[in-house]
């Protein structure tokens, strides 16, 4: 499943220039086995984990995620208009 999980987690990001770092896409969040929702965070897709980075309250925040540990990964966005 990690092929599949990493290429949601590319299609919710956009690479940071000059790093190996993701940040979530304008609009969209981010929530990995129903757990917190991120909407202002970075991603570093590791071989053998995911990093997800925010701030919060003024302290940077890392979570750790093992690939295969990973059972759900949502993506919530702006519902588009039908016009």
């Amino acid at each position: 499943m990690k092929a599949t999980w990493e290429k949601i987690f590319e299609y919710a990001s956009m690479p940071v220039h000059g790093t190996l770092s993701r940040k979530l896409r304008k609009g969209v969040e981010l929530q990995v086995n129903e757990g917190k929702i991120y909407a202002a965070a970075v991603l570093f897709l590791g071989e053998e984990f995911v990093r997800i980075t925010e701030e919060d309250k003024g302290k940077m925040v890392n979570s750790y995620y093992d690939w295969g540990a990973i059972s759900t990964i949502r993506t919530l966005s702006p519902k588009e208009s039908a016009e």
